[in-house]
Formats: C-alpha cells, structure tokens, sequence
C-alpha cells in the first residue's frame, strides 16, 4: 500500500524526471531526497501503473518475421518486441526473467489504448496469467468510463495472484472502466457441476458478453511440470500426465489443446468455465505470447485459426518461425 505522501512524492519524481527530462541525481536534487530514492519511486510508478512507456516496434528488425507469421498463419496483425538473442534453453539473470512478459504486456496495452480511443464503449474480454498482468501496467493516463472489461472464464481461483478476477479489475480501475468477471470457479469439480453453474442467470448474463466482445485478448501455456497451472496446483500430475497421453501440448483460459490447436479429448476440457473456440473464432482475438518456452503451443494455437493478431516477444517469434517453417 503506498502512502499518500510517498504517492505525491512519485508523482512529483514521475513528471521531473519524465516530462522535465531531468535526469536521476537532478531529480533527487530537486526533490531533496537520495538518488536510490528516485530510482525506487520510478521503478514503483512503473509497477503500480502510475506511468506506462509506448514504444514504436516498427524498426526492431523483426518486420520480415512478422510478416510472414502474418501470412503463414492468416493474421490480420503481427507485433513483435525486440529480440535478446536468446537460445531455446537460455535463461533471463534476474530481473530481465521477466522481460518478454513485460514487453509482450506493454504491446498489448497500446491495442488496448488503440481500440478505447476508437471505440469509447468497447467491450473486451481478457483470460489470465503473468503476461496479460503486464497490461494493467500500462494504462497510465487512460480514461474510458464508456467501456467494459469481462472475464473470458471462471474467475473465481484459490491461490494465484494473477487470476481472472484481478486483471479484470485492475483494468477497470486503471481506465474508469466497468469490470464484469464470471462468479464461478475457474474449474468445476465435474461437468455436471459446470453446467449447473452455467445455467445460473448471472453467470448467462456475463457469458453473452463475453462471447462478442469487440476484442477478446488470451494468453498461452505450455503444458509441463513448470507451467503456471501446475506450479499454482490447479491441475494434478496426474491429469498433466493424462493431458500428454490425450496429446495435450497447452492451454489458453483452462481449455487444453493439440498439436493443431484442436480441443483434445479428455474430461478438463468438460469441466472448464470459459469461452469456447468457436466464439473466439467469431471475435478478434488477441493472442500474448512472452516467453521462448511457450513457442510450441504458440505455434499450435496458431494453427487453430482463432487468432487475428499475434503480440509476441522477439525471441519466441523467432522460435514460432523456425517451427513453423519445420511443418509446412
């Protein structure tokens, strides 16, 4: 929780340091506090969402990558963030282990700018996870009362931090925005269980909306022992082990695909609250990509045809090419 006159204090640093152009001990100087300070506060205005950077990726070298994942794929649009030069195994030191994330979030975040503007009462639908968490801090400076923001699957989770619910409420909040989220577990206990839950009035109600938003924004796992959904223990080893034998490769919102981006026989996919692929196929989904270990089931979802626009980091774009290129 940031104290009212720690939050005057960023404030002031924000706008010295950004819109003054001074730099970090000018800053310190001007505020007369230490250089670490600044450093801190800027780097908290970044995490609460207080300032956001917008940055043109048309001349990161990627134009001929984008372009033919664009074709390849069928996209209507194909945005990259700039390459590390990374390898299939590496490993990000430190901070940069949450770099493609933060770039693939910051991507997705001008969309969102770009279609609120366009479009004041746009309503549009987001899943979960780590990288679709990197758009909520990037909203700075952005009003839109006249939108909504709903949840494309049950939101209702016992023990992530970056469930459906929280992205879903943090846009709001940042934009002035309605938020709706589905009051329903993320996975029901059986699928009868599920379509109880589905036939509730509330959860009907909030379901047709989320099945025509303007735009639908996803993200993807990959399926093994240190994905997001096995680390948090929303499945079990042994339904992993079970999902591989189906032929199972990823995920988006709870819904467990193929090689092919197919929907694979086995009874998560009967249990899972969320939005189907038919109706993503119906609106323009956004598909997030951060990190090089999802280029797989990138590719695979890819293959699916759901997709309209791919926002992915340079590095795994490289990697969804390379495979792609292996399966014509």
């Amino acid at each position: 929780m940031i104290e009212s006159d720690d939050h005057e204090l960023m404030s002031r640093a924000v706008w010295i340091y950004y819109v003054g152009g001074l730099n970090q001990e000018e800053t310190a100087n001007r505020l007369g506090t230490t250089r670490a300070r600044v450093n801190k506060l800027l780097q908290s205005a970044k995490d609460a969402g207080i300032v956001s950077i917008s940055i043109d990726s048309r001349s990161n070298g990627l134009l001929e990558v984008e372009d033919e994942l664009r074709q390849r794929f069928n996209l209507e649009r194909c945005i990259c963030s700039p390459a590390l030069g990374l390898g299939r195994d590496a490993q990000l030191p430190g901070a940069l282990s949450e770099y493609p994330r933060r770039a693939v979030g910051s991507l997705a975040a001008t969309l969102v700018r770009e279609l609120i503007t366009r479009k004041g009462d746009a309503v549009i639908g987001t899943g979960w996870g780590r990288t679709l968490d990197h758009i909520t801090r990037n909203m700075a400076g952005v009003s839109a009362p006249g939108a909504r923001f709903v949840s494309l699957m049950g939101s209702l989770t016992a023990n992530s931090a970056f469930n459906p619910f929280e992205v879903v409420q943090a846009l709001a909040r940042a934009t002035g925005a309605e938020g709706y989220f589905l009051p329903v577990p993320f996975i029901a206990n059986t699928p009868e269980d599920r379509d109880i839950l589905l036939s509730q009035t509330t959860v009907r109600s909030v379901l047709e909306m989320a099945r025509q938003p303007d735009m639908a924004i996803i993200s993807v796992g990959e399926l093994t022992e240190h994905s997001l959904l096995r680390r948090s223990g929303m499945i079990s080893q042994v339904e992993l082990n079970e999902l591989h034998e189906a032929g199972a490769i990823g995920d988006t919102n709870g819904i467990f695909f193929d090689a092919h981006g197919a929907p694979v026989q086995h009874v998560l996919n009967q249990r899972t609250l969320a939005v189907d692929f038919e109706a993503l196929r119906a609106t323009h989904t956004v598909l997030l990509s951060g990190g090089i270990e999802k280029a797989e089931a990138t590719c695979a979802l890819l293959e699916s045809g759901i997709v309209k626009t791919l926002v992915v980091d340079g590095d795994t774009a490289r990697a969804i090419h390379m495979i792609a290129g292996g399966a014509r």
